[in-house]
């Protein structure tokens, strides 16, 4: 992973964990859990990190929400 990717990741951690109200530590471990990181955050960092923070903000926590890591 190069330092972009990896800042861009770093940068949804703790958005998510604003957002949501937990930990970053929470939130990386479910992200890392579901798949929902190495699976779709980090290969699709090239079109992801061309969304505004909102739109972001709701396409993760909407995919967490459809993987069971968020209730419905």
């Amino acid at each position: 992973m190069d330092s972009k990717t990896l800042d861009f990741v770093t940068y949804c951690i703790s958005k998510l964990a604003q957002v949501l109200k937990m930990s970053q530590r929470e939130v990386y471990r479910r992200l890392k859990q579901s798949g929902i990181l190495y699976d779709y955050i980090i290969p699709s960092y090239d079109v992801l990190h061309t969304f505004g923070s909102r739109y972001l903000m709701e396409d993760l926590t909407s995919y967490m929400r459809e993987k069971g890591v968020l209730p419905q």
